[in-house]
């Protein structure tokens, strides 16, 4: 038997990525997707800017918005014209594979004090380096907590 084989494989082992090393990579990618498509959907409300990061179908689980593509044109529509200072303001962001968990205080109108807002959880699920599906869950900001941590 060849013993340079056994090396060659070695040396291929030791110097191709593993496969953690290539989905941090794609990890890191999809949350730069996820936060500007978030941006330019809900901050912007420029459906135009925002729509070049779906997918061929958008799954939407919020209620208050229909599917597809135009299910969020026109909700941002809606958006745009009823509450136009509305602005996600994100925390922090997470990747597992091919889902983006975004942590933001959303409010509609973030130059008012007395607008404490929401704490929102956004999940979105990619393909191909596209947002396909979206689901999210807000809680109102209390005025006062029974404890002395923030929601932030």
């Amino acid at each position: 038997m060849n013993s340079r084989i056994p090396l060659c494989a070695i040396a291929l082992l030791v110097l191709s990525p593993s496969p953690a090393q290539g989905s941090d990579a794609q990890e890191e990618a999809n949350k730069k997707i996820v936060l500007d498509f978030y941006d330019k959907a809900i901050n912007q409300k420029d459906f135009e800017a925002a729509s070049v990061h779906l997918g061929d179908k958008y799954i939407q689980h919020n209620p208050l918005a229909a599917d597809g593509p135009e299910g969020l044109k026109n909700f941002l529509a809606f958006a745009k014209q009823n509450i136009p200072n509305f602005r996600t303001e994100f925390k922090r962001v997470f990747a597992d594979g091919d889902y983006v968990i975004v942590h933001a205080h959303a409010r509609a109108k973030p130059d008012d004090p007395a607008d404490r807002g929401s704490a929102v959880i956004d999940i979105f699920r990619l393909e191909n380096g596209k947002v396909v599906e979206h689901w999210d869950v807000a809680q109102p900001v209390p005025e006062k907590a029974n404890n002395p941590n923030t929601m932030f």
